[in-house]
């Protein structure tokens, strides 16, 4: 991983089925600075590698809200 990028984990209870999960995966790695985004359905995480000068952890939180979901920084 580049050093620019940063790891962010996202929570979000929303999503309820795998459709859910290819809508955020899709949005987020569609952003430009998003190197990968990941969503584990079973733990309602969201990993995200990012260049946090080009997209912020607030950019993916309304990323997300853009296609219908909430989602929260994560301490874990």
């Amino acid at each position: 991983m580049p050093e620019t990028l940063k790891k962010t984990t996202l929570r979000s209870d929303e999503f309820t089925c795998p459709s859910c999960v290819t809508k955020i995966e899709t949005k987020l790695n569609g952003l430009e600075g998003v190197e990968d985004a990941e969503v584990k359905f079973s733990s309602g995480r969201i990993l995200v590698e990012h260049d946090p000068q080009q997209v912020s952890v607030r950019n993916l939180v309304d990323a997300i809200a853009e296609v219908g979901y909430k989602a929260k920084p994560s301490n874990i």
